[in-house]
């Protein structure tokens, strides 16, 4: 059997200078969160593991999180930051390289202020080099950007790439287009994953039902198919809307239609494949 595996989830030290973006209505979520506070919800959920999600654009986060996976064997990888548009990079990929749970590098697009972000040139030429050094690409955009993204999969079609968050549609306004026709787009390039997660902070937080997420879902499913699917809690952030049982039963109860095979992908064995876990 694939191990059970949470690919999305976040540690942080909180101070308000390096996590500004977690606003008054977010107080939940203004405090540390370390591997001794996920472990138990790990195990009441029934996972065996987790992927620790860079959230400072900061070497020293990086650090940082593969330190922790050094101390807990349950953190199986990390997917860190490191500045893909500097002159050095690949001096700093080759210094990461050595660290096999570093398995796979993000940058916080959708906070960049050029929609075009992901065909910069730096840019390119740093993704260019990640295949070299076996590393994955977390993708993490609004649905504005799902089109330069499916350009950008297309420039990279070695790359492994995984679209997180399903590109924060417009839950909480049901809206469905055009991220439903987008997201089809990209999911041609077989190269690109989508994690399933960070969907109840899209959602109302404080009324919204399982029934909310399904035709985000039915569009996913449809798109990527079971096998470049992979579930994520999004926790601590998904706090402020769900706890992290709530969070991951969103996606476990959608996917009691599909084989045995399937869930066992989603759950997990997806997660492992993508990352070398």
């Amino acid at each position: 059997m694939s191990p059970k595996i949470d690919a999305h989830q976040h540690f942080w030290q909180y101070n308000p200078e390096e996590f500004g973006w977690i606003n008054e209505e977010m107080a939940v979520i203004r405090q540390d969160f370390l591997p001794g506070d996920l472990k138990p919800e790990l195990d009441a959920a029934g996972y065996d593991g987790c992927v620790a999600v860079q959230a400072p654009q900061t070497e020293a986060e990086t650090e940082f999180l593969l330190g922790l996976a050094e101390k807990h064997n349950f953190i199986r990888g990390i997917v860190g930051w490191v500045d893909l548009r500097a002159e050095n990079v690949e001096a700093r990929l080759a210094h990461y390289s050595r660290y096999p749970k570093l398995v796979g590098l993000r940058h916080i697009v959708q906070a960049e202020p050029d929609d075009q972000f992901l065909l910069n040139p730096a840019f390119g030429r740093g993704i260019g080099l990640l295949k070299k050094y076996n590393l994955t690409y977390d993708i993490l955009i609004y649905p504005r950007h799902l089109p330069v993204a499916a350009q950008f999969a297309a420039r990279f079609p070695d790359q492994p790439f995984v679209l997180d968050h399903l590109a924060k549609p417009f839950i909480r306004d049901h809206e469905l287009e055009p991220w439903a026709t987008h997201l089809r787009e990209l999911a041609r390039h077989e190269n690109v994953y989508c994690k399933l997660s960070g969907m109840a902070t899209e959602a109302d937080w404080l009324v919204w039902r399982p029934d909310d997420f399904t035709p985000y879902l039915d569009v996913a499913l449809e798109a990527f198919g079971p096998g470049r699917l992979m579930i994520g809690s999004d926790w601590p952030v998904c706090k402020v809307a769900a706890g992290y049982g709530e969070a991951m039963q969103i996606v476990e109860k959608y996917i009691t239609r599909l084989s045995p095979s399937e869930k066992a992908g989603i759950l997990g064995g997806n997660a492992v494949r993508f990352y070398g876990l």
